[in-house]
């Protein structure tokens, strides 16, 4: 989504017109980025976009993990492992 100039608000005027703000970002879709001495502070988006980019951020995570593992097992079938002291040493341990 395009960020429009109207979108980028100064916090002191977001202070009077929040109620109005956040009618354009259910209604509209709009997204409104408030600044703080002239540079972005917050963003005001719609609950259910919120909940969405969570939910993304959730998936990716669990598709990284899956890459590690899949990583880590291709290592293990190809002999690449190491012992339980060398394990330990790397870790910091005795």
């Amino acid at each position: 989504m395009t960020l429009r100039t109207c979108d980028v608000v100064p916090i002191s005027e977001a202070r009077a017109r929040l109620t109005e703000l956040a009618d354009e970002v259910v209604g509209e879709g709009a997204e409104k980025v408030l600044t703080k001495n002239g540079s972005s502070f917050v963003a005001i988006v719609d609950a259910r976009k919120l909940d969405y980019y969570h939910a993304l951020e959730e998936e990716h995570a669990s598709l990284i993990l899956l890459d590690e593992a899949e990583t880590g097992l291709k290592q293990l079938l190809a002999g690449q492992r190491v012992s339980n002291k060398e394990l330990l040493l790397a870790l910091g341990g005795q």
